[in-house]
């Protein structure tokens, strides 16, 4: 449960009503309006949740967070609720905020077909402000009937864009996209108060050991709305594809097991200081001097050895396999980038020299035109597979992804559950999808760890049996894992 962080901020409020009312038949459509202005795709035909989520919002008077599964048409819901905000107060601007420029470029073309004409503002000032501030004008003055600008959370914070918001109308939405990310406090406090009407997307919004953070999201945006569309529920309804899932289980090196020992022991320590410190039990969530540690044992799983000697035996067999996502760690035991990229590198280095597939890597530092590139060669064929760290993460849409090869993943939820996300959207080729997750045998403890490594590993098998439980092949997926749970005793999981 979480407390209140600010008071109640007087806003302009609006008289909505329940949405769809002018629907006919079944669908929902408006004449062609102005250039630029929402307009419902006339083909376009909502799903009952997303129906649902819609009424939600609008009865939650114009505030939520839609926690949806990804690939479950967040973003058309979105844009659904300007339309309708559209038709019934007038709405005259649309301000989209994304984590990152890829997803920018994204919202760009889904905005096009609702009639949208995005600005698109991020990186040099010089290519939007002006055109922005030009826009703002004209709708003042009554010459413009609606504005759409996209921007990324960086653009948000910095001084241009910030200066832009004051003149912005009280008939503006805004839509805060992988919303978790603006839980942080820089970018928390550049969101713009004076909006009254607000929407958060995410299929986490809960941010991973930052209840605060969480707090001041929900208190900007508005709480949770229901329905709740888990993965079980997108499967269900087909807004995503079944799949099958495969653990792979490997075994740390000698020298990572001494490591990973050492490690476990200090977080031991570390627990058991603050037991005694405060008279109670310790716990990893509120324990800040864990976080390093916990960090440095996930970079160990993550770019752990034998992996690379996994993925090349599976591969190997696999030569016909096309439309394959590799997700790399994005660290090791040491920290920078260099190190960052080691396990990328070794990975394409197996795929594409030793065993001869056309892949290549998507990193943060491939650019947008050649991203557009890659997904192109990718959905063709032309290329079999990506290699990438966490920009591949969240919102990107590639749904021609049939198979994805986990090498690594934290135990934070939001990045697996966003990564199953991105390889279930459906596509005309996909029947079904196919999970291998590459899962990192503990080494054999002693008693004064094994219970502190039973704690840390109740998560992360939470993740492994969800990710099991859910797949068409089950039974299999479980019996694969039944060892690790009977070693830890977590068989309750």
């Amino acid at each position: 449960m979480y407390l209140t962080k600010n008071p109640v901020q007087q806003l302009p409020t609006f008289r909505l009503k329940l949405p769809f009312a002018r629907e006919s038949k079944g669908s929902y459509y408006t004449p062609q309006p102005l250039p630029g202005c929402p307009r419902m795709p006339p083909s376009l035909q909502l799903r009952q949740y997303q129906r649902q989520a819609i009424a939600s919002w609008f009865t939650n008077n114009g505030r939520g967070t839609l926690k949806m599964a990804t690939g479950s048409g967040k973003t058309i819901t979105a844009l659904a609720i300007a339309c309708e905000l559209y038709q019934q107060i007038n709405l005259q601007v649309l301000v989209v905020v994304c984590p990152y420029r890829h997803l920018v470029t994204q919202w760009a073309r889904e905005c096009e077909k609702f009639n949208l004409q995005p600005i698109l503002a991020f990186e040099n000032l010089r290519t939007w402000q002006s055109q922005l501030s030009t826009q703002i004008y004209n709708l003042r003055s009554g010459s413009q009937r609606f504005v759409t600008v996209i921007t990324t959370n960086s653009t948000l914070i910095g001084d241009g864009f910030q200066s832009q918001l004051k003149y912005f109308p009280t008939k503006t939405l805004i839509i805060g996209d992988e919303a978790h990310n603006l839980g942080a406090p820089k970018l928390e406090e550049s969101l713009p108060r004076s909006v009254g009407l607000r929407l958060a997307l995410s299929a986490t919004p809960e941010r991973y050991f930052d209840d605060f953070g969480t707090q001041s999201l929900f208190d900007y945006f508005g709480p949770v709305l229901q329905p709740e569309f888990t993965l079980r529920d997108a499967i269900a309804q087909g807004a995503l594809v079944h799949y099958l899932y495969y653990p792979v289980l490997v075994e740390l090196t000698e020298a990572e097991s001494i490591a990973y020992l050492k490690l476990t022991k200090r977080i031991g320590r570390s627990l058991l200081y603050r037991e005694r410190e405060n008279g109670q039990a310790g716990s990893f969530e509120d324990n800040e001097d864990l976080k390093p540690l916990l960090m440095q044992r996930a970079r160990l799983i993550g770019a752990a050895e034998n992996k690379l000697n996994a993925l090349r035996n599976l591969m190997a067999t696999r030569r016909e396999t096309s439309h394959t996502l590799f997700y790399c760690s994005d660290g090791s035991q040491d920290s920078g980038q260099r190190s960052s990229l080691r396990q990328l590198k070794a990975v394409a280095k197996i795929l594409g020299v030793d065993l001869g597939y056309k892949v290549s890597t998507y990193t943060a530092q491939t650019t947008l035109q050649e991203r557009e590139i890659l997904r192109h060669q990718f959905e063709s064929g032309e290329l079999q597979g990506l290699v990438a760290i966490r920009c591949l993460d969240e919102g990107v849409d590639i749904p021609a992804i049939q198979t994805a090869v986990i090498l690594s993943s934290s135990g934070n939820p939001r990045q697996f559950i966003q990564r199953r996300g991105r390889v279930l959207r459906p596509h005309p080729a996909k029947e079904r999808a196919t999970i291998f997750d590459m899962i990192v045998l503990p080494p054999d403890l002693d008693r004064e760890t094994i219970e502190v490594e039973r704690n840390l590993l109740k998560k992360e098998l939470r993740r492994f049996v969800e990710f099991a439980d859910l797949a068409d092949n089950a039974g299999e997926a479980r019996m694969k894992l039944l060892d690790l749970q009977k070693r830890y005793g977590l068989l309750d999981i």
